[in-house]
């Protein structure tokens, strides 16, 4: 259970909590491990009334999940899931310690505020919501917390879908992270609801040479050849490529700011710090994130790596890698490390019409507005099911923060009130749909 503090909402308390927990993935099996935050999380279940059942296919890397029964256990069962991992955090580069969970200015600050502990309390406390009052929700609800999200899920819902998969007998969709905030468009705001995602290729790129002094004249260097394939990646200019889903997007968007709908760049432009996010989700991106080369500042090696963070639009993987192949050229390996698939789902539907109906219950008139995300979740694992994944963590957010850029960033945080607004807008839904 949530520790005590009489003027902090329950989902705040219990998202401050959950950032306490430090539940660092560094990624290829380098991790903290999420067994507390999971035991944690399955002891407030088991307040609820609810039986936890744990998983740990690797050491430390705990899942946890609960069923709960429906009003109609005939209606396909609805997955709210939510990973219990963060990426790493370098404390002296924030204001506050990224571990303490700490509450100052109306927000709560801390890895994982954004992404994603803040969901996480969210769907604990609608679920709390709706069983405490004694009722039931509409259908049955499985609710599941992974790990291993922010390494792709390779050591979380990848196996448990393989292993565990009867805990999500007779689910069909799912609601997750990365939708359901809101965007300033002016001086109005509208909600994004998230109906697809990119695929996630990261690759190595590997440059070999001769080793020699560092005082050479030397021109078979694995250094020197690795940079000019990194910067030319790096600094290429993706096209902008419209799916389904950011061509309605881009519309829609259009419509609500005036916007020219026939240059989708600058209707992004239109929705503030949002931007920068939104306009990634409208073509591949190539992000170089890591590099290896070297062991004395006297001697060129022979070898030389990076890491390059893709992210395909769905159903173009193969033809992004055959691009990058060509970017870099025949002297430069490209190794390909994982790879996940892009998603895209319909922004229709009697899940979609109950989202939206339900943050117009509690925000009216405000529109909602379907995206197709940069990034990656869980849904992908479940998609192995047949479960039909959606981003629905629901948050009304000052026009002046940039949320969007807190994801994996510095000083992350979320603002309470924005909290409970997500709260009761997910108990309305699991009470009605």
């Amino acid at each position: 259970m949530p520790s005590s503090d009489a003027e902090l909402p329950e989902v705040a308390a219990l998202a401050r909590d959950l950032i306490r927990f430090d539940t660092t993935n560094h990624g290829g099996g380098r991790a903290a491990g999420e067994r507390e935050a999971a035991e944690y999380v399955g002891a407030y279940l088991e307040t609820l009334g609810l039986k936890a059942e744990f998983y740990e296919p690797v050491p430390r890397r705990t899942n946890v999940m609960a069923r709960v029964p429906g009003r109609d256990s005939d209606k396909p069962a609805l997955v709210l899931h939510g990973h219990l991992d963060v990426v790493p955090a370098i404390a002296e580069d924030w204001s506050v310690d990224p571990f303490a969970g700490v509450v100052k200015n109306g927000m709560l600050w801390g890895r994982g505020a954004v992404d994603m502990k803040n969901m996480d309390a969210m769907i604990l406390t609608s679920v709390a919501d709706v069983l405490r009052s004694g009722e039931q929700p509409e259908r049955d609800l499985v609710l599941a917390f992974f790990a291993d999200e922010e390494n792709g899920g390779v050591e979380g819902s990848a196996l448990v879908v393989r292993d565990r998969p009867e805990w999500f007998t007779g689910a069909t969709e799912a609601i997750s992270e990365v939708g359901g905030y809101s965007i300033p468009l002016g001086d109005r705001h509208a909600y994004l609801l998230q109906v697809g995602e990119k695929a996630l290729i990261w690759i190595r790129l590997v440059a070999r040479g001769r080793a020699a002094h560092g005082s050479k004249l030397h021109d078979d260097n694995a250094v020197t050849r690795l940079a000019e394939a990194v910067a030319a990646l790096g600094r290429t200019a993706w096209p902008v490529t419209l799916t389904d889903t950011s061509r309605e997007m881009s519309e829609r968007l259009a419509e609500l700011t005036g916007r020219d709908a026939g240059d989708p760049d600058a209707v992004a432009a239109a929705t503030g710090a949002a931007s920068g996010f939104l306009r990634s989700t409208l073509r591949t991106t190539t992000n170089p994130t890591g590099l290896v080369a070297g062991y004395k500042h006297n001697v060129i090696p022979d070898r030389a790596e990076a890491l390059i963070d893709v992210r395909a639009l769905p159903g173009t993987e193969e033809a992004a890698l055959a691009d990058i192949r060509r970017i870099v050229g025949d002297g430069v390996e490209v190794e390909v490390v994982h790879q996940d698939i892009g998603l895209e789902v319909p922004f229709s539907g009697d899940l979609v019409d109950a989202m939206v109906a339900a943050l117009g219950r509690h925000d009216p008139g405000a529109p909602v507005v379907p995206y197709l995300m940069g990034g990656g979740t869980d849904n992908k694992a479940l998609a192995s099911l047949g479960i039909a994944g959606y981003g629905f963590a629901p948050l009304r957010l000052p026009s002046d923060l940039d949320f969007t850029g807190m994801f994996h960033g510095v000083d992350e945080r979320v603002p309470i009130d924005a909290l409970v607004f997500g709260q009761a807008v997910l108990t309305d839904l699991l009470r009605t749909y």
